[in-house]
């Protein structure tokens, strides 16, 4: 991968880019079980839960530009469980499949230790091949299963829980 990449705290201003990526992935009904797209406003309650010392927001930056996201998110948001997160990449649609996804993984393994977190876990539809795989190769494993749990315009799909301890 090219090193024109960085990866740095999302900050407000970021955050109408992080929703138009967001956005874009909702039509192809294989990464998030929004149905309509979300707006700024409907994203900020979320974007003031993360904090750079606890559970991160970052965007990759290209140049000026954001093309991707991650997010750390509390898991079942009881204490007893601070030292997982689940873990959620975003990229926008002419970045996908350079690389930015495994660059994302790394660097969320690499700073979970500081973050104190020793487990973390995606929530992957289970025909979202590519996310899967992803997963797979930083050796996340399978967890979970959860049937034809998600209703996508008619089309019942499974939900998949990998995760990996650290």
């Amino acid at each position: 991968m090219q090193n024109n990449y960085s990866i740095v705290d999302a900050k407000l201003e970021d955050l109408p880019k992080i929703v138009d990526i967001y956005n874009s992935t909702i039509a192809s009904r294989t990464v998030t079980a929004d149905l309509e797209p979300v707006s700024v406003a409907s994203r900020l309650k979320w974007f003031e839960e993360h904090s750079a010392d606890f559970r991160p927001l970052w965007v990759v930056r290209h140049g000026d530009e954001i093309v991707a996201w991650l997010s750390y998110q509390s898991f079942y948001g009881r204490p007893a469980y601070n030292a997982t997160a689940e873990i959620s990449i975003y990229i926008a649609e002419s970045y996908r499949s350079k690389g930015l996804g495994s660059l994302l993984i790394g660097k969320a393994i690499e700073e979970s230790p500081r973050l104190n977190i020793n487990t973390l876990v995606g929530f992957v539809f289970g025909h979202n091949e590519g996310s899967l795989a992803l997963l797979k190769k930083y050796r996340f494993e399978e967890w979970g299963h959860l049937p034809r749990i998600a209703n996508l315009d008619g089309v019942e799909r499974d939900l998949i829980i990998l995760g990996r301890r650290l």
